[in-house]
């Protein structure tokens, strides 16, 4: 077991380093990342009850460090929602968003949420997708012009937009799921819910390709267990036929079947979480358990799909979890599996891609390569919103500006990438 800021053969991670490297954040959610400041002014502004009017007391109470189950976890979002109600709160949100991200090292962001959520009369996915783009834009521009980039060779701020279709909702999500769900009375549930997924899926498509917004990936988030992806094969064959990047949320809440319906049905490219991978416990009885994990983990580890990490959110969701030692990430990056460490929600996790790093490179024997490795496959495994070649431009950048930084901390060299 590793100490803080300490690896295998005395080399030192520590925190100065850990937060200086580029990172990236591919599985950030929106409406889980807002600053508590921001939120308590929100609220104010829109007439918003909160349990507590001050940052502190909302930690207490709302967005802790430990919780009683994922119910408790998703409590928080209840607020978070309900203050993002138009344009200028959600680009605010999104502008702090790519700030807090740059504060760390964040590099590329990929920023996800639900649009559908926000959606009000007036305010239709086009411009929810707007708003968040308008906020990181600035972002980008502002870094571009810092001395940072200008002076040391950073590479520049990238960001871009995964848009979640929920796998279930009732009334209670929001007008626009109150409205469909009233106008599709006599429909079964499940039928509405991919009525709703394949509407998304052709709001992000004609954003993307009408308006340019650099909405690129599309995820299927919510309840996981008896609310299969299938259900939503509509629209992601809908997607296939546009060239949109898919992910999706598998392996949180449910079992290896999952993942596997996720990757074989609707052909994600990544997965979101995949913390079940190795529970063969879970596969069902009809099928030879520890054979479909095994084989599971080497076709998601050859086809180079990437796993959406979340280590602060499985241990806070998942009380099974007893240490971070015990999370199957160790098992992932030595069966080489493509793994990125992601926040999932900063303000109800309470944390940063540094922070995660920390808690890897504490509880697990990582070598440089392997931590070289886990930082960089979320460059390359990125749904970047550019051409190809620009995305493999922006790669080389990050890659050659780690080993820059590796080496003014004394890490070791360990080749390129």
């Amino acid at each position: 077991m590793l100490q803080i800021g300490e690896n295998i053969g005395g080399i030192m991670y520590t925190r100065a380093l850990l937060s200086a490297l580029p990172k990236t954040d591919l599985h950030c959610h929106l409406d889980g990342s807002l600053r508590l400041e921001t939120l308590v002014d929100l609220a104010k502004k829109h007439n918003v009850k909160l349990p507590s009017n001050t940052p502190s007391g909302l930690r207490e109470l709302v967005y802790k460090e430990n919780y009683t189950d994922l119910m408790d976890y998703l409590h928080g979002f209840a607020y978070t929602c309900a203050v993002m109600v138009d344009a200028e709160a959600i680009e605010r949100i999104s502008y702090e968003l790519g700030e807090d991200c740059l504060a760390e090292g964040v590099l590329f962001l990929e920023v996800r949420f639900a649009p559908q959520l926000f959606v009000r009369e007036g305010f239709g996915v086009d411009k929810v997708l707007a708003a968040v783009a308008k906020g990181l834009d600035r972002v980008r521009s502002e870094h571009l012009r810092s001395k940072s980039v200008v002076n040391d060779g950073m590479p520049g701020f990238q960001y871009s937009i995964t848009a979640c279709a929920m796998r279930m909702f009732t009334k209670g999500f929001g007008p626009y799921y109150n409205k469909l769900l009233s106008s599709l009375e006599h429909s079964p549930p499940k039928e509405v819910f991919g009525i709703a997924s394949l509407q998304l899926a052709r709001a992000v498509v004609d954003a993307r390709d009408r308006l340019g917004i650099p909405v690129v990936a599309f995820d299927l988030a919510g309840a996981e267990a008896g609310f299969p992806a299938s259900d939503h094969i509509a629209a992601y064959d809908y997607l296939n036929r546009h060239f949109f990047k898919k992910t999706v949320h598998a392996g949180e809440a449910y079992g290896p079947q999952s993942i596997f319906q996720a990757i074989a049905r609707v052909h994600a490219d990544r997965i979101g979480h995949g913390t079940h991978l190795y529970r063969a416990d879970m596969v069902d009885g009809a099928v030879d358990g520890p054979e479909f994990v095994r084989m599971l983990a080497e076709h998601i580890a050859d086809r180079r799909i990437a796993l959406e990490v979340c280590i602060t959110s499985n241990m806070q969701t998942m009380p099974e979890l007893a240490s971070v030692a015990e999370h199957p990430l160790g098992k992932m990056v030595k069966d080489r599996i493509s793994v990125t460490l992601c926040t999932d929600n900063r303000l109800v996790s309470n944390t940063t891609v540094t922070d995660e790093l920390e808690k890897a490179t504490t509880a697990f024997d990582f070598s440089p390569l392997e931590l070289r490795n886990v930082i960089l496959h979320g460059f390359k495994r990125s749904f970047f919103p550019g051409t190809y070649k620009e995305k493999r431009a922006y790669v080389r950048a990050a890659i050659d500006y780690y080993d820059k930084v590796a080496a003014a901390h004394g890490l070791p060299s360990v080749g390129r990438g």
